[in-house]
C-alpha cells in the first residue's frame, strides 16, 4: 500500500537521518571512517535487500554510502521502505558502535 506524503513523514521522524526527496524517494547518507567499512556496510545491505527482494539505489562516494529507497510499482514509499530503511540504520548503528566516531 502506498503511503501518503503525510505518512511518510510521520515515518521519517523515527527514522533517523532519512529524508522525503522528490515526493518519491527517500534516501539517506551513511558516513564511515574508511572506504573498506562503508563497502562492508554495502554488503550487509545488499543481504538484506536479498532477504526483501526490494533493492535500493546505492551509490558509494569514497567514505560516504548514499541508499534511495521507492517501490517503483506502487509509485512510491510503501511499508517494504520504512522496514527496510531501519533494517539498514540498524546495521549502520552496530557498525558505528565497533568502529568509533566517523570523519571524511
Amino acid at each position: 500500500m502506498l503511503y501518503t506524503q503525510q505518512e511518510v513523514e510521520a515515518h521519517l521522524e523515527k527514522l533517523e537521518g532519512w529524508e522525503f526527496e522528490q515526493g518519491r524517494w527517500i534516501i539517506r547518507k551513511y558516513t564511515f571512517s574508511s572506504f573498506m567499512k562503508g563497502i562492508a556496510f554495502v554488503d550487509e545491505v545488499a543481504a538484506i535487500s536479498e532477504a526483501f527482494g526490494h533493492h535500493p539505489y546505492i551509490t558509494i562516494d569514497y567514505k560516504v554510502v548514499t541508499l534511495r529507497l521507492t517501490s517503483w510499482d506502487d509509485g512510491g514509499i510503501t511499508a517494504v521502505d520504512i522496514k527496510e530503511a531501519q533494517q539498514f540504520n540498524e546495521v549502520y548503528e552496530k557498525s558505528r558502535s565497533n568502529d568509533g566516531p566517523s570523519t571524511l
